[in-house]
């Protein structure tokens, strides 16, 4: 940007009706996503301002936002006050944000070069949708007022430090240039990758302070989150929570598994009462044996059907027969013999009747196809 240009004032001008409805169209879609808008964000989704060229302003590279924008004064002026327009129509409600550095230092950033007060504060301003909880609108402004992560970055190509001409493994960006974790006071963090997200999320609370990882990636053009700088003592109290996790979940799986199983035995329990009250005379290890088979969580039998869990007669009597029909007929045997299913059930159908006569078979019980 030149020197001699004027700061966009949020006058009236005239307004093209393609700067307008880019706008609008971008403004609704971020008030449709995240409940606010931000002008910066506004201005860089229409077009005029690069992902990587919002990351140098950010890092405090790149003096005032407007020297990257990649049209003139007037379009700008014009995309302001349209979007202010916009924002006043629609009800929202202004927020001022506080915009710093992801540096050390944490310096402001600039959006002017002649900081122009009315022009930086509009920049400044989020504007809320007034459909927020006021909830919600408060961890929002929280949100919004909280500083940037610090941003440390894995390169892909040799470097030097601009402070102390040395190099490393990590680097963060400041006005000077590239510098390293040792120059930056940093060099006492631990890196630890991503990967698990309540480790680095408990170790980053933990931590006082701490600093977002990325890495260029060519073939999407843009920094990806790699991992994240801590103090070595948070990492290790993370580690320790997660661990004491495993150990509480281990503790209520076995919980589980001992409920599960005291409930099984109670089921089959009952189940077995239920088979001995319909066959009286059967044995009461052959009742309690069927019981357990047929009502095995996760068998799928009949037993575990909504009809065998409620003991209901049929029910009950099918799982019976199906124990009679495999355990005191040759039906097995003519099924490896290629029989035909139907055909090998008529073939022991005496032999079943047989069995459930002796066992006393209740009147319900008809020996057909589906039995």
């Amino acid at each position: 940007m030149r020197h001699a240009e004027r700061q966009p004032r949020l006058s009236s001008c005239g307004v093209s009706g393609g700067i307008r409805r880019r706008v609008i169209e971008v403004a609704e879609a971020a008030l449709s996503r995240g409940g606010y808008v931000a002008p910066v964000e506004v201005l860089s989704w229409v077009g005029w301002v690069s992902g990587n060229q919002m990351d140098a302003w950010r890092q405090g590279r790149v003096e005032t936002f407007e020297e990257l924008m990649q049209t003139g004064v007037p379009r700008r002026a014009e995309a302001l006050r349209v979007l202010e327009e916009w924002a006043k129509e629609r009800g929202l409600r202004p927020s001022e944000t506080a915009y710093v550095t992801t540096t050390r230092d944490r310096r402001p950033l600039r959006f002017t070069r002649d900081g122009d007060e009315a022009t930086e504060r509009f920049y400044r301003t989020h504007w809320l949708s007034p459909e927020l909880s006021e909830k919600r609108l408060e961890r929002l402004v929280e949100k919004q007022s909280k500083p940037p992560d610090l941003v440390v970055i894995l390169p892909l190509n040799e470097w030097t430090c601009a402070l102390c001409g040395g190099t490393g493994g990590f680097l963060t960006m400041e006005s000077a240039g590239p510098i390293c974790l040792t120059c930056a006071e940093l060099d006492h963090l631990v890196f630890l990758p991503s990967g698990d997200a309540t480790l680095s999320r408990r170790a980053k609370k933990a931590s006082g302070l701490a600093a977002v990882v990325v890495r260029f990636s060519r073939s999407r053009n843009r920094y990806e989150r790699q991992g994240i700088l801590v103090e070595e003592a948070a990492l290790e109290q993370a580690e320790e929570a997660c661990l004491a996790d495993d150990d509480v979940r281990a503790r209520r799986r076995e919980r589980d598994a001992d409920r599960r199983g005291f409930e099984d035995v109670a089921f089959h329990s009952r189940m077995a009462g239920e088979i001995a009250r319909l066959f009286p005379s059967i044995p009461p290890e052959r009742a309690e044996a069927i019981a357990r088979h047929t009502g095995t969580r996760g068998s799928g039998r009949v037993g575990r059907s909504a009809a065998g869990r409620a003991l209901d007669e049929h029910a009950i009597t099918r799982a019976v027969v199906a124990s009679v029909r495999h355990q005191d007929t040759p039906y097995d045997e003519l099924l490896m013999a290629g029989v035909p299913r139907l055909e090998a059930r008529d073939r022991v159908r005496d032999a079943v009747d047989q069995v459930l006569d002796r066992w006393h078979r209740p009147r319900l019980y008809v020996v057909d196809g589906s039995s």
